[in-house]
């Protein structure tokens, strides 16, 4: 069985970019062929690294193996292993560029491997309906990684220059002659950066990013709902050495709320009354998020869990919020457990007349409750 590609980089697998290529750039080095002519160990450990490398320096890829393994990697056609004729874990999108620019324009494979971009962070705020109903700002605390302030992301201690890649000679690249094609690899020595550290800075050990809080105001839109997700640009980890920094999604939860429940734009509030005002009618009091209450009438013999519905009186709309959802007022007929003597004496005598008035309608009690 194929060694986890974390252990065969010797990183938990919670390690950073930085982390990894630190830890593939030493091992590399240090079981590179050239350095150990004529070791088959060393070769085989030199594609293993490759592997290794590719697979988790990618996030998509990393994100695969992570989930899956190397039955993930199997399956995603086998990104990293060895080709053969010397340039094992190449990455294929190198091999076929440097292809095409040595037979078309003659080109020797030269430049750096493009800066890439820092990762895109997650994160989760929970607000209240009331924050979700009129919008606003929202602060956001959470950590990110970014460029070292004391050598400026380039991982050099201060006073020293970064020292051109004797390997690759400051290209990025090795190249490999296959025949009548020029193939290529990400330099091992530098990791595609054409330029290694002599001089490691202090604050950042060399990797030219650090660990910080970071703390960002949101501007919540009106109208917003569970699962909403806003985008920061610029706002999550920083690139390596020049590369642009990721974005920061910030995923919104609107908490439940003690008097109204929501679907979509539209909310519900359960208003209770009694069995006497649902037979003869009435006027309640129904409150609104933005905080305003108004009067509703309530037509007489209205049924327990009928639906009043006020328009453009719930939440404002996402897409368009000088529109607004709709409030549903669903009435709820209390029924008393405990009646008075008296209570129950005129409740009889009034069924009694009802019933006398139509003998074939239903009761006063069907009447009003439907039962």
């Amino acid at each position: 069985m194929p060694q986890d590609y974390y252990d065969t980089l010797g990183v938990p697998r919670n390690a950073t970019d930085d982390e990894i290529k630190a830890a593939y750039r030493r091992l590399a080095m240090k079981h590179h062929p050239d350095r150990n002519p004529g070791s088959h160990e060393a070769e085989e450990k030199f594609k293993e690294l490759n592997s290794a490398y590719e697979a988790l320096s990618d996030p998509q890829k990393r994100s695969v193996y992570d989930q899956f393994g190397h039955a993930g990697v199997n399956q995603a056609g086998g990104f990293g292993g060895g080709f053969g004729g010397g340039f094992a874990g190449a990455d294929l999108n190198d091999v076929f560029s440097s292809m095409f620019e040595s037979v078309f324009t003659g080109g020797t494979g030269s430049g750096r491997q493009r800066s890439r971009r820092g990762s895109d962070l997650k994160y989760e705020t929970e607000i209240t309906l009331e924050e979700a109903f009129s919008g606003g700002q929202t602060q956001v605390n959470y950590e990110r990684t970014e460029r070292c302030q004391e050598c400026g992301g380039s991982g050099s201690k201060s006073g020293h220059k970064l020292k051109k890649c004797p390997a690759c000679r400051g290209a990025g690249r090795i190249q490999y002659a296959q025949g009548f094609f020029s193939l290529s690899q990400t330099c091992p020595e530098c990791a595609g950066q054409g330029e290694i550290i002599e001089h490691p800075c202090p604050s950042c050990s060399g990797a030219g990013r650090v660990r910080r809080k970071a703390h960002l105001s949101i501007r919540i839109p009106p109208g917003v709902e569970t699962g909403t997700v806003l985008k920061a640009s610029g706002a999550g980890d920083a690139g390596p050495r020049d590369g642009l920094a990721g974005d920061l999604y910030v995923q919104i939860r609107v908490k439940d709320h003690a008097k109204f429940e929501r679907d979509g734009d539209d909310l519900l509030y359960k208003c209770p009354i009694n069995f006497p005002q649902a037979a003869l009618g009435c006027e309640v009091e129904v409150p609104l998020v933005g905080g305003e209450k108004i009067q509703v009438k309530v037509p007489d013999g209205t049924q327990h869990g009928a639906l009043l519905r006020l328009r453009e009186k719930g939440m404002p709309r996402l897409v368009s919020p000088k529109h607004y959802g709709d409030m549903l007022v669903q009435i709820s007929v209390a029924i008393p457990r405990h009646l008075s003597e008296k209570e129950k004496q005129l409740l009889t005598e009034l069924a009694a007349a009802m019933d006398a008035e139509a003998q074939k309608e239903p009761g006063f009690f069907k009447k009003v409750f439907g039962k």
